[in-house]
C-alpha cells in the first residue's frame, strides 16, 4: 500500500471511530478485497445484477481525461441504495518503471445522503470484476465438457482470468502465449501451465485475450469451430485484439451494444465492414432470453463498465459488514 493510503480495516477489528474533526473511511486493499470476495461470489454478484435488468443500475458514459503519463478514467454508477465512482489511471509507461500500469481508487457512497461508506483499491477491483465477468461469460457460452484453455497475456489480468476461469470449468490443459519469451516462461512456471506452441490454437476450447495489444493477436481462421473467445484488453476505438476471421460467422456477445460499438474497435470495425450484424447484450444470454448457438464460435468482447464495479463493490461491502459483526 502506498504512503498516505488509508489503513485497511480488517475483519474482526473495531469499527472506524468518528470524531467532530475526522472520519476514518474503511479501506479494502487488494488482499482484503480478494479474501472477502472470492471469484465464485464475484461471479454471482455480476450474474444477479444482469438478471435484475438494466434499470437496476444507472451508469453514465465514462469520462476520459488526458494526463502527461497516460489518461484517467472516471466511471460512476448508482442503484437505489448506493453510488460509486472509480477514478482509474492508465499509465502505459509505468511497467518499464517497475510500477503498475493501472492505478486508482473506488469510492462507495450512500445514495441518499452521499456520505462516503467505503474505499477500495481500484486496480484490485478492476481485476476482480473483469475476470469475474469473463468467467461468467464462459460459463454461459461454453459447453460443460471443455478441457483446453489458451491465455494471451502474462500480466495481472491474465493471472486473474486463469483463477476465475478455473472456478467455472475444469481445464485439463492450459497454455499461455506472450510477447516476451522470458516473461511467458516465467508466467507458465509460476502458474504450473504450458507455454503455447504454434499448433495449440486449433485445439483449444476457450481463448482468453488479456493484453494491451492494438492489433489482432491471432488468425481466427485457425480457431476450432466450437471455440469460445473472450477479449477484454482495450476500451479505445483504435485498438483491437481480434481479427475479422474470429468475428465473422460467430455469435458475438458484448456487455452493452451502444458502449461496445463506441469503445471496442473489434466490434465497430466488424459492424462497418458487414462481418457481423448487431451483437447481443450479455444479459440476454445470462437470462436465457437468447439461446447460445453451440454450432458456431462464440465471442465475448468486453470493454469494462461502471455497473460491474458497483456490483463488485456492493458485494464486497456486504461481506465486509458481515465480517464486522
Amino acid at each position: 500500500m502506498s504512503a498516505g493510503s488509508p489503513a485497511p480495516i480488517w475483519p474482526g477489528s473495531s469499527a472506524p471511530r468518528t470524531t467532530e474533526r475526522t472520519t476514518m473511511l474503511p479501506y479494502l486493499d487488494a488482499d482484503l478485497l480478494n479474501r472477502l470476495l472470492p471469484f465464485p461470489q464475484a461471479i454471482t454478484a455480476l450474474r444477479n445484477t444482469l438478471q435484475d435488468g438494466p434499470p437496476a443500475v444507472t451508469a453514465p458514459v465514462r469520462t476520459t481525461a488526458e494526463a502527461p503519463g497516460g489518461h484517467v478514467l472516471i466511471m460512476p454508477a448508482a442503484d437505489r441504495n448506493l453510488f460509486g465512482v472509480k477514478i482509474a489511471g492508465v499509465a502505459p509507461g509505468n511497467p518499464a518503471k517497475g510500477l503498475p500500469r493501472i492505478t486508482g481508487t473506488y469510492l462507495l457512497y450512500d445514495a441518499d445522503t452521499l456520505h462516503p461508506i467505503l474505499a477500495i483499491d481500484g486496480p484490485a477491483l478492476t481485476l476482480r470484476r473483469t475476470a469475474a465477468l469473463s468467467a461468467l461469460a464462459v460459463d454461459a457460452l461454453a459447453p460443460q465438457d471443455i478441457s483446453r484453455l489458451l491465455i494471451y497475456g502474462t500480466g495481472p489480468q491474465a493471472a486473474a482470468h486463469l483463477e476465475a476461469l478455473r472456478t467455472v470449468r475444469h481445464f485439463q490443459s492450459v497454455a499461455v502465449s506472450g510477447r516476451t519469451p522470458q516473461r511467458t516462461r516465467a508466467f507458465a512456471d509460476d502458474h504450473e501451465i504450458d507455454v503455447a506452441g504454434p499448433d495449440d490454437l486449433p485445439q483449444v476450447d476457450v481463448v482468453t485475450c488479456c493484453t494491451s495489444a492494438t492489433t489482432p493477436l491471432f488468425d481466427g481462421r485457425h480457431l476450432s469451430r466450437h471455440a469460445t473467445v473472450v477479449a477484454m484488453g482495450s476500451h479505445t476505438p483504435d485498438a483491437r485484439e481480434l481479427d475479422s476471421h474470429t468475428l465473422r460467422g460467430a455469435q458475438v456477445i458484448v456487455e452493452e451494444v451502444t458502449t461496445a460499438t463506441r469503445e471496442a474497435a473489434d466490434i465497430a470495425d466488424a459492424l462497418a465492414s458487414g462481418d457481423i450484424t448487431k451483437p447481443l447484450p450479455l444479459n440476454e444470454i445470462v437470462t436465457g432470453q437468447t439461446p447460445v448457438q453451440p454450432d458456431r464460435q462464440r465471442v465475448f468482447r468486453s470493454v469494462g463498465m461502471a455497473w460491474e464495479d458497483l456490483a463488485i463493490a456492493k458485494a464486497a461491502l456486504t461481506h465486509w459488514r458481515a465480517a464486522q459483526e
